[in-house]
């Protein structure tokens, strides 16, 4: 069957550009004044300034009345007067909009005044900005733009605490963390107590935040309120009164202080959702599939292809998962979501990412899911970061360089711990709970023993394993379970334990639990039969669905293929049917995850939440449990 979908997907893919092209801008409007309206009220309407308006219009200084023609610029038209020369600065990269004002003692606003992109985005590397340059005497460097562009040059030092972030600090001033950087070049992202900072003098510092009660937030581009009211659950009123200085509005990067969400947040209040049923917008959906197909490495010999496939996993993956994500574009058409899958061969190379990325109009499309290393993921999404396309990691969450366009389809390994931790805090009331833990899972142990003060600890002894006895005298004899939960990534300490548990008397209602079930878990030694016995339970990214399930994906897969589907394939429809749906759900697929819900296909589930300094995580995931026909039960 791989084979066959190898020639399939060989014959696919095909590389085309499409030419580009842009229409030939207007200079100069005319604009015929209605009732009511300022001059003001018409800069704004056309995107441009008063005094661009009265450099056209010298009579519109003294106001302007009913049925007047007013000549208005086209926003790239740049007014100049006699008084005011303009130098060209092209960005560079990790530059802000701060640190150029900075530079050429010229206030934010006078730039964003002559460059209007800037009003509405971040300053972009590459980019080429407008400096205005207003003279005030002979000398052609006696220069200034406003009486606030000279205080934009004073600088006041601020000494760290022990701590504190750059986050913390940043709000304390009312700056960005990007302008706090550009004030500070090579600032790190941990700093050392004392650390000497500058920052504007012109700002008095707020109070420092409470972390016990409350977390700093920074604001994603496009936030308002309301957005920040669907995610928190706060008013614009409550935000303002935690943050003074937001009163004027919101904008990108802006540090907020919030009330503290508990970081484990109880899975029982997140409802699930199916959006089959809250379909709005069946447009068609661009989606560019990006894997590792190889073809690069690929032969007209047949015998040689086939041996390629045996050797090359990645490429078995690929191809795995690229079957799943076919199915999954079926079945949204069956729904009437027109659908347009662009599939590209990566050949696992991040310069053959970029290369597709900038030959095929990538950033125009709605999606991208992969390519599947991180990688290759961060390099397709630092370059689609400027579009803001979406890019999902189907199989990857580990040293993402998260840009905000990120979607980690999988949950990290500390969201799988927190979400078991905060489970057993919920479940544990009335059992003995153990730990059994050893050097290497101190972390874990800490934040075990924070949630169930109760707990009792067992430690190996020197050379790393426990007797009977150790764990006996530990175990209740009465009407309470006993609840033990293991931690260690040693396969030697973990057979010893899962021994001497199951010689532990029927009577004592044991069951096993860990916040990872390791590669230690495939020892040998280590009998799955055992630790059904004990009814292992564990968190998990995904559950197994049952061969005798009738599902109508599992139907469809073994009709085409000839073959159920394995744990890729199914991750390939079950990603891709999510973002489709989420697609036709929502006009904008950023939107469509903020309200706190998951949606749930064959084997995985889903449910984003925008994180404080990157994209977005997938927190939705599974507690298992080992039952008797050695199958998984879903717990929660």
């Amino acid at each position: 069957m791989k084979y066959i979908l190898f020639i399939a997907v060989a014959s696919f893919i095909l590389v085309s550009c499409d030419a580009l092209s842009s229409p030939v801008q207007e200079t100069y409007k005319s604009h015929k004044v209605e009732k009511g309206e300022t001059v003001f009220s018409i800069a704004k309407q056309y995107n441009t300034t008063q005094e661009a308006i009265y450099v056209l219009n010298p009579d519109a200084r003294d106001g302007v009345k009913v049925n007047t023609v007013l000549v208005i610029p086209s926003p790239d038209v740049i007014s100049s007067t006699d008084s005011v020369s303009f130098r060209t600065h092209k960005v560079k990269r990790k530059e802000t909009l701060f640190g150029i004002s900075q530079q050429y003692g010229v206030s934010m606003d006078d730039i964003k005044k002559y460059n209007k992109q800037l009003y509405a985005q971040q300053v972009k590397k590459g980019e080429k900005l407008r400096i205005p340059i207003v003279k005030t005497g002979p000398s052609k460097n006696n220069t200034t733009t406003s009486e606030n562009s000279s205080k934009g040059n004073d600088k006041g030092t601020y000494i760290v605490k022990s701590k504190e972030t750059k986050f913390g600090i940043a709000r304390m001033y009312g700056i960005t963390v990007a302008e706090l950087e550009a004030m500070n070049p090579g600032l790190e992202d941990n700093l050392p107590v004392a650390t000497k900072l500058n920052v504007p003098a012109n700002k008095v510092a707020s109070e420092t935040v409470d972390t016990e009660k409350y977390t700093l937030y920074e604001v994603q581009p496009k936030e308002g309120f309301y957005r920040l009211k669907v995610k928190f659950g706060l008013t614009e009123e409550a935000i303002v009164a935690l943050n003074p200085y937001a009163k004027d509005g919101l904008k990108e990067g802006m540090i907020l202080k919030l009330p503290k969400k508990d970081e484990l947040t109880s899975l029982a209040a997140i409802s699930e959702v199916n959006l089959e049923s809250r379909l709005s917008n069946k447009s068609d959906k661009k989606i560019a599939l990006m894997l590792p197909f190889m073809l690069n490495r690929a032969s007209v010999d047949s015998v040689s292809n086939k041996e390629l496939l045996q050797n090359e996993r990645t490429m078995r993956i690929a191809l795995d998962f690229y079957s799943g994500a076919l199915m999954a574009a079926e079945f949204a058409k069956d729904k009437g979501i027109s659908v347009t899958l662009n599939v590209f061969d990566t050949e696992a190379n991040a310069l053959k990412v970029g290369s597709i990325i900038s030959n095929n109009n990538v950033g125009n499309m709605d999606a991208v899911i992969g390519p599947l290393s991180s990688n290759n993921v961060d390099k397709a999404s630092s370059a689609l970061s400027r579009t803001n396309v979406p890019v999902f990691s189907p199989l990857s969450n580990r040293n993402i360089k998260a840009e905000r366009n990120v979607f980690q389809t999988l949950p990290s390994e500390e969201m799988l711990e927190n979400g078991m931790i905060q489970w057993l805090k919920e479940n544990s009331a009335g059992k003995n709970v153990v730990l059994i833990s050893d050097a290497k899972r101190a972390k874990q142990k800490g934040k075990i023993v924070a949630a169930i003060p109760s707990i009792k600890i067992i430690t190996p002894r020197d050379k790393g394993y426990l007797y009977i006895g150790d764990i006996d005298k530990h175990m209740s004899r009465g009407s309470a379970d006993n609840w033990v939960i293991v931690e260690t990534v040693n396969p030697v300490l973990l057979s010893n334990v899962v021994t001497l548990l199951n010689g532990m008397p029927a009577g004592y209602n044991l069951r096993m639990f860990t916040l990872d079930k390791n590669k230690a878990y495939d020892f040998d030694d280590i009998s799955n039969m055992n630790l059904a016995r004990l009814g292992l339970t564990f968190p998990s990214v995904s559950k197994s669905y049952a061969y005798d399930d009738k599902v109508p994906f599992l139907i469809s897969y073994n009709n085409k293929y000839g073959v159920l589907p394995n744990k890729f394939a199914v991750r390939g429809f079950d990603v891709t049917y999510d973002v489709l749906l989420r697609l036709a759900s929502s006009n904008d697929l950023y939107d469509e995850t903020m309200g706190e819900f998951e949606t749930e296909y064959i084997e995985n589930k889903f449910r984003y939440e925008l994180q404080s300094n990157s994209g977005y995580a997938n927190r939705a995931m599974y507690i298992l449990q080992y039952n008797k026909e050695l199958q998984f039960d879903v717990v929660k």
